[in-house]
Order: C-alpha cells, then sequence, then structure tokens
C-alpha cells in the first residue's frame, strides 16, 4: 500500500499517457450524497470483502475515505489479497476538496 497526496492523485488523473486507476470511494452512502469523488466506485468499507471480484479488475486502485484511515484499512485489506497496485489517498476527500477541488463539499 502506497500513500498518495491529493496533489498527485490529481497529476496522476490529468496524464493521458498513465493508465486511469479505479477510484474505491470506501464511505457510507450518507458521505457520499454529501461530498462525491467524481468518477468513483462506491463501495463501504464493510462491503468490501464481498465486491472484492468487482474491484481487482487489474488497474491500480486508490482507496479513498473522509480523512484516509478507513481507506488506508481497506487497502491493507486489498493488498493482503493480492491487488497488485493499491494506494490510499491521504487526507482522504477532505484533503481532496481542500486542495484540488472546493466544490466538493467539506463535512
Amino acid at each position: 500500500m502506497t500513500p498518495i497526496s491529493a496533489a498527485e492523485l490529481n497529476q496522476w488523473l490529468s496524464d493521458g499517457q498513465r493508465p486511469a486507476p479505479l477510484i474505491l470511494d470506501v464511505r457510507e452512502a450518507w458521505e457520499v450524497d454529501l461530498a462525491k469523488f467524481p468518477d468513483a466506485m462506491h463501495v463501504p468499507m464493510n462491503q468490501v470483502p464481498a465486491a472484492l471480484q468487482e474491484i481487482d479488475d487489474g488497474r491500480p486502485v486508490v482507496c479513498v475515505c473522509h480523512h484516509g484511515a478507513r481507506s488506508m484499512q481497506v487497502a491493507l485489506f486489498l493488498e493482503n489479497q493480492g491487488v497488485a497496485a493499491v494506494f490510499n489517498l491521504t487526507g482522504g476527500i477532505d484533503m481532496w476538496s481542500a486542495a484540488i477541488d472546493p466544490a466538493i463539499k467539506r463535512y
């Protein structure tokens, strides 16, 4: 599991030469309703084990939550399950909103 900053993820998503990662939002539905990460796959943390086959599609996975703690746990779980390239967004969607996209509501 590799930490990734909001700035690094933004650069990655903007780089047309680099394959796009799967953004995995592990927050609860009410949190996603408040502040949606663009183009993310939403799977609440407790449902990740059941959705493992959908998540491991061969692309790098960037796990996202509110501040980065839950997503770090999911990232470690995915890594232990054999997912090859797993990243955790440091500071979560809160940092993404503060540093990259202020249109996403902070909560």
